[in-house]
């Protein structure tokens, strides 16, 4: 029959949850401490409790060795000889247990020691058993009791152990009453130095979670399966669901005949606002549900394994789509996993528009890569601040005259050499009508004889003297020759 002193032990680890054993093993160590003390020594003590007798003997244990010689701790070993007057039974390497008295002797002081021994053990064994329950329990939802409010804190009462929920785990919504039984969910578990702390939450999502399949036969049955659910708590929760039955809809079943479940879960909530979604496994059809009550225009993926989109809107429902604060589109972004970039009408068309000036941008040429202009007239070009090809052809033969050093025949070279890289890209000779410059370049072309410009105007300039020297003689011969027949009819007169 066990002691009384055991049944003691076995209620307390009843009332603890923890094993007997613990409390009995803690017992033999405070014992152990409360002798050492009595007896002021080093040697190596054990306890034991008697089951049935409720009575605890103290030894102190040394190793046997055989000769003197091998004795290092005379505290901690003893010889074969010695053992054996204690115990005749005893064998080399085996352990002596001398007995210690300690009925009658271990007064207060032993006592108090003893005690806060026990209770340090206890609770030790106490922090172990609500880690261990607790710690495979993370993401349960649990029912709770306000136990006391410290600060910004909410201490709950669990049953075997106390949780806390600190303030980023409230949601702004909510308030509590001491002694108000409410759903939590377990959110961690944390060693501490003064035990394992449990903490809850009522911000996770797996609340809103839970709160569906109570409120919603068919997600409970399986029918309807929540696929995500991206929830700011106090402030916004979008839930996407699908349905394995063609004939049930989704979205109708969790919103219910006049909206009596979701209301149900929005008043469990205090007011929380419950965006409920259609899921899609196409990401673009699916980011349009996710950015509603939002009209979206079109959405582009950018960039299929970074999981990024473009989406566009009307200028109106830019506001609308991105929320307060950006809380609509960081929650669609959240639920479906991947990154969002809004734009309205307006911002994509100047974007667009950005991109064709780019793309139309004519390239620039330096005046280097132009055969024809010599390094010299480069220089004076680049003095004046001309420095592609693209610049000088868009100048006028005044302006080049204008600058130092540059005088018409310059001009002409200039034209000739712009001209040919010109024609020398497109494959072919330039129009006439090209311009002015470009029809007297031409003509330049034609009439010249070494190749070079000033050969080429000199040969002009010679060529418009002599047709004016021939224009202006033909009109004397002309004249000369209608002369000589007036004479003729003189001698005629004569005759008569």
């Amino acid at each position: 029959m066990a002691s009384e002193l055991y049944n003691t032990i076995d209620a307390l680890s009843r009332e603890k949850g923890i094993d007997p054993q613990i409390v009995v093993s803690a017992v033999e160590d405070a014992i152990v401490v409360a002798t050492r003390k009595y007896y002021k020594t080093q040697e190596n003590l054990r306890a034991e409790l008697d089951k049935d007798t409720g009575k605890i003997r103290a030894f102190a244990i040394k190793t046997v060795v055989e000769a003197p010689e091998q004795v290092e701790d005379p505290l901690l070993q003893v010889t074969l000889d010695d053992a054996r007057k204690v115990d005749p039974s005893v064998e080399i390497g085996g352990e002596l247990h001398i007995p210690k008295v300690t009925e009658g002797i271990l007064g207060r002081i032993a006592a108090q020691l003893a005690k806060q021994v026990i209770f340090q053990k206890v609770r030790e064994a106490e922090r172990d058993t609500v880690y261990n329950e607790y710690i495979g329990r993370v993401g349960e939802i649990v029912n709770a009791t306000v136990k006391r409010i410290e600060g910004p804190d909410v201490i709950f009462d669990l049953g075997k152990a106390e949780s806390r929920m600190p303030r980023k785990e409230q949601s702004r919504l909510e308030s509590f009453a001491i002694g108000e039984r409410v759903r939590v969910v377990i959110a961690r578990v944390e060693r501490a130095s003064k035990g394992p702390a449990v903490v809850v939450s009522r911000a996770a999502p797996e609340l809103v979670q839970h709160l569906f399949q109570t409120e919603v036969p068919e997600i409970y049955d399986g029918t309807v399966v929540i696929r995500a659910i991206a929830r700011e708590a106090g402030e916004r929760t979008k839930i996407a669901v699908m349905s394995k039955d063609k004939d049930v809809d989704a979205v109708g079943a969790c919103v219910g005949m006049k909206g009596m479940r979701v209301q149900s879960i929005i008043r469990e909530l205090r007011g929380e606002k419950i965006d409920i979604i259609e899921y899609h496994e196409d990401a673009v059809t699916f980011a349009e549900k996710a950015l509603q009550p939002a009209k979206v225009s079109r959405v582009s993926v950018l960039e299929g394994t970074e999981k990024h989109l473009e989406v566009v809107v009307d200028d109106s429902q830019l506001s609308l789509a991105i929320g307060k604060k950006g809380q609509n589109v960081r929650l669609a972004a959240k639920l479906l996993g991947w990154k969002i970039d809004i734009k309205s009408e307006e911002e994509k068309r100047q974007e667009v528009e950005q991109q064709m000036s780019q793309l139309v941008a004519p390239s620039s040429t330096p005046l280097a890569d132009v055969p024809g202009l010599g390094e010299g007239l480069v220089e004076k070009l680049g003095a004046a601040g001309v420095t592609t090809v693209e610049a000088l052809a868009d100048m006028t033969p005044e302006q080049l005259e204008a600058i130092e050093g540059i005088g018409p025949k310059t001009v002409e070279k200039i034209s000739l050499a712009v001209n040919n890289y010109f024609s020398s890209l497109e494959g072919g000779e330039m129009a006439p009508a090209e311009g002015e410059l470009a029809a007297e370049s031409a003509e330049g072309q034609e009439t010249a004889a070494d190749g070079t410009v000033e050969a080429v105007a000199a040969e002009d300039v010679a060529a418009d003297e002599t047709a004016e020297v021939d224009a202006v003689s033909e009109p004397v011969e002309a004249e000369a020759s209608t002369e000589e027949p007036a004479e003729e009819p003189a001698p005629s007169e004569g005759k008569k």
